[in-house]
């Protein structure tokens, strides 16, 4: 019985380590972006519930509703906004590097072009 009760305890040491050491990127961040020889900033709330993410971004062409995921330092999220004459959706792919950095590679779905993104806290 003692047996048991040591090895439950453990694991749940265990999960409540592996929760603490879980990343949240709830919080405004300012994200810059490269594109193909093009620069963009944007100004973003990020709010992370579990694994599920959820955002406002300010940027150049306006203001964008966002969506993604979070798991362990892996982060992802899209959105669509307008470019030119038309509308474009981005796909962030990233790591979370730190509790105020996450960087990594965007793409644009309608012109199968990719850049890199980088995101600092905002304090």
């Amino acid at each position: 019985m003692k047996t048991l009760f040591a090895s439950f305890l453990l694991a749940t040491t265990a999960l409540v380590a592996t929760a603490a050491d879980a990343p949240t990127v709830s919080g405004k961040w300012k994200i810059h972006i490269s594109i193909a020889g093009r620069e963009a900033d944007a100004n973003c709330t990020l709010n992370q519930t579990g694994e599920d993410l959820t955002g406002v971004c300010e940027g150049p062409n306006g203001t964008f509703n966002l969506a993604g995921k979070v798991a362990d330092k892996k982060i992802n999220w899209s959105y669509k906004t307008s470019f030119e004459a038309g509308t474009i959706t981005l796909h962030y792919r990233g790591a979370i590097n730190s509790p105020t950095s996450i960087s990594g590679f965007v793409n644009v779905e309608e012109f199968g072009v990719d850049g890199e993104f980088t995101a600092t806290q905002a304090s």
